[in-house]
């Protein structure tokens, strides 16, 4: 019998830690590139090592050739004079501005492309097709669980007007290139399967390793990049080591190499007009600053490096340590856009959340095209909490987020957070799920939880998840340890489903000097509640309701205030009474949830006053 108890549990154990087991693979890119600034197009050398990390055996790979999106007739084309069909009250055309019906007027000169004239593995050739912007490759030899390969291809580029993010000649900001999503990049594959997601105009996965780029260009172009300048004494430009001799090299193209370590892509951006500044802002850690004075004035600009060196500290002690030793705020693009170690703007006045993204797009790289709210809406929120620490400001400024939310909810265009990034029928809903939907889900947490255990959320989150590819469980795991309550949920409710919470006073009477307030539930999501009592002397008592689902309660956040703790609401029963010591009379203000962080959509029945 203890033999077969003792095999038990080994088998137990055993399967536990097997099902606990993390991996992911893992790349190395060494590129070569040959750029033409009189024709804008350019021929690439690619030898990518890829670790196959996974217990699977790999019988083809995918790669991702984003710049055939911007052809006519492309999916991306057609969604977007698709979405343009579609009319929002209020907002008009639900297309992208900066998409719209652009594409399908491209000239042959200024479409983008990715040929791949070449491709190996291990030194044979394979068989490989394209599907627009997805690249194929049947394996002739499969790679086996922990085996490594090689792969060389040779291909050409041609890059496209700017219209989404990556291009040429941007006319707002003059730059000539911006340079992102522009190299042929392989797919992820994780324990999902492989991630080979078509280039529609969303967000974007990648697998973790390091990048070893050479970009040859003519000698008058000035780049900002992901990664560390190698050759800084012959590139000068600002590059130079202090006091150095700048030696560029005879001809008239100059190789700038880059090194990025540990990151999921890599993007840069060149111009011959670029003002290149930079400052050491702590030890070990170098802003950089590329721009041209076309959508503000170098003063706006050279405002980045005041802003950083003040954000910068709260955001690591808050957020964590950010994991480089440099940082590049460059212009171009479309607006803002995020990549590992740097940021492409068109104007400054970005800068904030785009330099955030480099925490939950870059360190903490979930699946965006599933969860693009886990980077998004956690980048918004952690904005508004950077602006109240930069403007010593105690205001709740994430009200626009709520007022976006609930304008949503009532057009009747909402979506469930749950729906991948590719397949929301309105871009409307889209943004307003994954900025202020997102960034809600995690200020309303912290009003679940506390604002204290939120704050250890994060930076367990951080610790836990940096450099790995996290998913919507794996935070609600580390929150649920952090605050000792169930938030499953919270997740089902927020994320899997468009369910609103509305909660009420219902009404108040007085029996033997103490008064009675009974609540209702509305809404169909349950929420626990926070309820304040003013009384017309001054003093204020919180009372406090948990909710049964949660199996445990917050601590209190205010201890100035006297706080009664009641027994859980079952999510079940529509109403709850609780009771204050006090005459009806006496009393000025009740007020459900006086933080605002729960998303109240009817708040004008949460507050009674006499």
């Amino acid at each position: 019998m203890k033999r077969f108890l003792l095999l038990i549990t080994l088998f137990i154990t055993a399967g536990k830690f097997s099902f606990a087991q993390y991996w992911q693979q893992k790349v190395k890119y060494t590129m070569n590139i040959d750029m033409n600034v009189q024709n804008n197009r350019f021929t690439g050398k690619q030898k990518l090592e890829y670790w196959n990390n996974s217990p699977d055996t790999l019988t083809k790979v995918f790669f991702h050739l984003y710049f055939n999106a911007f052809q006519p007739g492309s999916m991306m084309d057609q969604r977007s004079r698709r979405q343009g069909t579609i009319s929002i009250p209020g907002v008009g055309r639900d297309w992208d501005d900066r998409v719209a019906d652009r594409i399908q007027n491209l000239k042959p000169d200024e479409i983008g492309y990715q040929k791949i004239l070449s491709l190996s593995m291990n030194g044979k050739p394979q068989q490989f097709s394209v599907q627009e912007t997805i690249l194929e490759v049947k394996l002739d030899k499969p790679i086996a669980p922990k085996a490594k390969a090689v792969f060389d291809m040779d291909f050409e580029a041609q890059v496209p007007l700017q219209i989404r993010r990556s291009g040429r000649d941007n006319p707002q900001t003059r730059v000539r290139y911006s340079m992102s999503q522009w190299y042929p990049k392989i797919c992820e594959y994780d324990t999902d399967g492989w991630h080979p997601v078509p280039y529609i105009g969303r967000e974007f996965f990648g697998v973790w390793g390091d990048f070893d780029v050479s970009i040859a260009i003519d000698k008058k172009y000035i780049l900002g990049a992901t990664g560390y300048l190698q050759n800084p004494d012959q590139i000068g430009y600002g590059y130079e080591s202090a006091g150095a001799k700048v030696n560029r090299p005879a001809g008239g193209k100059l190789t700038w190499r880059f090194i990025a370590p540990n990151v999921h892509d890599f993007a840069w951006a060149a111009d011959p007009g670029f003002i290149h500044k930079s400052k050491t802002i702590r030890d070990s850690l170098t802003i950089h600053l590329l721009y041209k004075t076309t959508t503000a004035s170098e003063k706006e600009w050279d405002q980045l490096f005041a802003n950083a060196e003040k954000a910068f500290p709260f955001i690591e002690k808050t957020f964590g340590t950010y994991a480089y030793k440099q940082f590049s705020f460059v212009q171009g693009g479309d607006g803002g856009m995020e990549y590992p170690m740097m940021t492409l703007l068109t104007s400054p006045g970005a800068w904030l959340h785009e330099l955030l993204h480099n925490w939950y797009y870059g360190m903490l790289a979930t699946n965006e095209s599933l969860y693009p709210w886990m980077d998004e809406g956690l980048t918004q929120y952690a904005g508004h909490r950077v602006q109240l620490f930069m403007n010593n400001s105690p205001d709740f400024i994430s009200a626009e987020d709520y007022m976006n939310y609930f304008q949503t909810i009532k057009s009747g265009k909402e979506e469930p957070l749950i729906t991948h990034a590719d397949h929301y029928n309105t871009n409307f809903a889209y943004g307003t799920a994954v900025y202020s939907k997102g960034a809600i889900f995690f200020e309303q947490l912290g009003y679940i939880v506390g604002s204290q255990a939120m704050d250890k959320i994060l930076l367990e989150y951080y610790r836990q998840w940096r450099f790995k590819h996290p998913g919507v469980n794996d935070f609600i795991r580390i929150a649920e340890k952090v605050s000792d309550i169930k938030l499953d949920w919270y997740k089902e409710y927020w994320i899997n489903t468009t369910r609103t919470i509305d909660y009420s006073i219902d009404s108040l009477w007085e029996e033997a000097g103490k008064t009675n307030i009974r609540i209702r539930k509305n809404g169909i999501m349950p929420m626990p509640l926070d309820i304040l009592i003013s009384w017309k002397k001054g003093a204020k008592d919180m009372h406090y309701v948990p909710m049964s689902l949660m199996y445990g309660s917050k601590p209190a956040e205010d201890t100035a205030i006297a706080r009664k703790v009641y027994d859980a609401w079952r999510w079940t029963h529509p109403t709850y009474t609780i009771q204050a010591d006090g005459r009806l009379t006496d009393i000025a203000v009740v007020e459900i949830d006086p933080s605002l962080r729960m998303a109240d959509t009817e708040r004008r029945n949460s507050r009674f006053a006499w």
